[in-house]
């Protein structure tokens, strides 16, 4: 729709990388742009650049030349306190395996991800887990849940300030095929509920069930 910012854009982004004498081009002017109620996929070879472009969209790395937009706000070219506040409130990261903290219970994970926002919310914490299916393990530590309860203790941890965007990192690449259809269906329901959704795989299965799939080799976008 004309007039209409999209949730997520990146305009012709570069990344470069320096070993010694020898200069490595992650990102060369790759640009993109994910709409509300979008799920995308991001596919390519390893080396292709695809953890690269997910750390630049996300603000946790910053491109040599290029701009990323949130919801709007320039993510690119800002010191990193000021990416991190925009991150911790218009921005969902999903991990692999790193979204939560052993020593804390899911609750106290997901209440941690409010406080870094400045949210702090118990009545949409226990909704989102309710939702999830972990209201009965909210207590419980990372190390005492299955497979499947991780995944979505994860995601909780990543929708905990109901962010505008939703960025997942292989978020089915240790998991069985029975989880990974789980896991889809809860990132098809934040798509469908208005959210970005951009995920960066090799699974074939995950990128059938997106919207679109971005493919990059070498740095740039092929299709």
């Amino acid at each position: 729709m004309a007039g209409v910012t999209a949730a997520l854009e990146a305009h012709d982004l570069y990344r470069f990388f320096h070993a010694g004498d020898e200069e490595t081009l992650a990102l060369r002017g790759v640009s993109i742009s994910v709409e509300s109620g979008e799920m995308v996929a991001v596919t390519g070879p390893s080396g292709s650049g695809k953890s690269t472009l997910l750390a630049c969209l996300a603000g946790l790395d910053a491109p040599d030349g290029g701009m990323v937009r949130v919801a709007g706000h320039p993510v690119s070219r800002r010191p990193e306190p000021e990416r991190a506040a925009l991150r911790a409130r218009h921005i969902g990261i999903l991990f692999q395996s790193a979204n939560l903290l052993e020593h804390l219970t899911v609750d106290q994970n997901v209440a941690l991800a409010q406080s870094l926002a400045g949210t702090p919310d118990v009545a949409r914490r226990t909704g989102l887990l309710d939702e999830l299916g972990l209201s009965q393990r909210r207590h419980a530590h990372p190390s005492q849940l299955s497979g499947g309860e991780t995944a979505r203790a994860g995601l909780a941890v990543a929708l905990a300030n109901d962010p505008e965007v939703l960025l997942a990192d292989e978020p089915t690449g240790e998991v069985d095929a029975a989880t990974e259809h789980h896991v889809l269906a809860l990132l098809r329901r934040r798509a469908d509920t208005g959210g970005a959704v951009v995920i960066v795989t090799h699974s074939p299965g995950v990128a059938a069930a997106a919207d679109r799939t971005i493919v990059l080799s070498d740095g740039t976008v092929t299709s």
